[in-house]
């Protein structure tokens, strides 16, 4: 009996945790028993590619030699959380790991990372060259894997393939797999969703820019038009996120990561130039109890090291409701500053339910930047809540934005100055500079040109208010910012390649 769907996670993102998108879709097929198979191949991918370049005996440079006799050290030292407690033992692990990715890459004109891939001559954001990927998909650097990978799959003869594309990192390896079915099997119906893809058709790409490759575009949460597809009507209430499917115990983590998303879109969703309100992004949050009650169940089945939350902001009320019914493993994830959080008992609670770190979007520091962006944060509000949360022994990691249109140099030091004020208190940072997205209002009023030549691009240039152009923040940031005594060690603690997601194993 032939499955009905294979749903694929393509190469590359960050091989720390299971694709909670995936997992979701796998929990609605299970309820209502549609046959299917998950292939993680970006996991798969990326091991295949590092084995391979293990087995060549041509280098001979140290780095190279060292990186392949350490290879399975390696991997078994970040799945420990020993290895985490010891900065300069991860970072020489993950810098092995990743020398050899790089390498893989090379004849292909590839830069490749366990977090990025970047092709010298193909642009995701290109749709022409996403067609060309596909049309070659020997030339892509997983083609070695995906090529009998693949072959199998559709020996499994499914009536769908499905792929979710979340991240421009994902996109041209998504086209060139697709390519490749297309090739061998030019009647398999494909379907094409994922995050990424919901942001361009939201952002009005028009749904024929691939031509013939998918069958099935779909933007949004996959669940309700995989119903459809299967005409099983709409069954969705009670499923429970899969992970069974997935091989937990291989991602590059201490112990299984389990991801869980308890909302789309954001609750706030009142910040000027943000992509959720430019690409019309409703807030739609599962009721409390389910996000509990799943919680529960999923820990008692995966026996998480942590459990990662992916809303865009954990609402006030779940952060509550996480504080009095605890998941049952640590847990992290973005919070908005509000005064929930300059409370001592309250992040007394939220620390005794197994939170060990909060990412916080404070963004500025600068009142007046703040205001004109509306993001409703008060600087002694933050101040307050990263005093409470160190006392607390909640680990912060925070996030600042430079070149903002209301934004000056004068305000960027402002920024630097709260930093260095509160620098025993934060313990890792993220520090970007501002993409003015395409279809956001404020957008109208600014003069822009393309950030980068495509169709598929989310941002514009703009020629700031101010003159505090791109090169001047740039220069801002790493002649001064990033230079302050004060600062320098937080950056040197971040952890290479996977950031935050493994932050929060250096906080225990």
């Amino acid at each position: 009996m032939s499955l009905k769907i294979i749903l694929i996670h393509p190469p590359i993102a960050k091989c720390s945790e299971p694709p909670a998108g995936i997992a979701r879709l796998s929990g609605c097929l299970k309820t209502n028993n549609i046959r299917h198979e998950i292939i993680d191949a970006n996991l798969e991918g990326i091991f295949f590619l590092l084995q391979n370049v293990s087995y060549k005996q041509t280098f001979t440079d140290r780095w190279t030699t060292r990186s392949i006799k350490n290879l399975e050290h390696n991997f078994t030292a970040l799945k420990s959380l020993n290895t985490y407690q010891n900065l300069s033992r991860y970072q020489r692990a993950v810098t092995d790991i990743n020398h050899l990715l790089n390498l893989a890459g090379e004849s292909c004109n590839v830069d490749l990372s366990l977090a990025d891939y970047q092709d010298k001559y193909l642009s995701p954001i290109k749709s022409t060259d996403l067609i060309t990927a596909a049309e070659k998909p020997q030339k892509n650097p997983f083609h070695p894997y995906f090529q009998n990978r693949l072959m199998n799959a559709l020996e499994k003869n499914p009536d769908f393939i499905g792929f979710s594309l979340n991240y421009l990192s994902q996109a041209i390896c998504t086209f060139a797999m697709i390519g490749f079915i297309k090739q061998i099997n030019p009647r398999q119906k494909i379907i094409l969703g994922g995050s990424l893809v919901t942001s361009w058709i939201n952002l009005g790409v028009n749904r024929n820019v691939f031509g013939n490759l998918a069958d099935e575009i779909v933007a949004g949460a996959g669940e309700k038009k995989l119903m459809e597809i299967f005409d099983i009507g709409n069954n969705l209430t009670d499923c429970l996120p899969a992970y069974q499917d997935f091989p937990i115990n291989k991602y590059l983590s201490p112990n299984p990561v389990l991801p869980y998303s308890s909302a789309q879109g954001c609750y706030w969703h009142k910040c000027v130039f943000c992509p959720e309100n430019a690409e019309s992004n409703a807030y739609l949050p599962l009721e409390t109890p389910r996000v509990t009650h799943d919680l529960h169940i999923l820990t008692g089945q995966i026996n998480p090291s942590l459990i990662h939350i992916l809303d865009s902001s954990i609402s006030p009320s779940l952060l509550a409701a996480m504080a009095k019914n605890p998941p049952g493993a640590p847990w992290y994830g973005f919070a908005r500053v509000t005064k929930h959080l300059a409370n001592d008992d309250f992040c007394l609670s939220l620390k005794q339910s197994g939170c060990v770190m909060l990412k916080l979007g404070i963004e500025s520091g600068d009142q007046s930047v703040l205001d004109q962006l509306n993001k409703g944060i008060d600087l002694s509000t933050a101040s307050s809540v990263l005093k409470k949360l160190k006392k607390a022994g909640i680990a912060t990691y925070c996030y600042f934005l430079f070149g903002t249109p209301p934004e000056n140099e004068e305000n960027a030091t402002k920024t630097l100055d709260f930093v260095c004020r509160h620098h025993e208190c934060i313990n890792f940072l993220n520090l970007a500079i501002f993409n003015l997205p395409t279809r956001s209002l404020e957008a109208q009023t600014l003069a822009t040109h393309d950030f980068y030549e495509g169709d598929l691009s989310f941002y514009k240039i703009f020629e700031h208010p101010f003159g505090w152009h791109r090169r001047a923040v740039r220069n801002f940031l790493e002649k001064t910012f990033k230079k302050h005594s004060a600062i320098a060690p937080i950056l040197r603690r971040t952890p290479v390649f996977f950031t935050s997601n493994h932050a929060p194993f250096f906080c225990s």
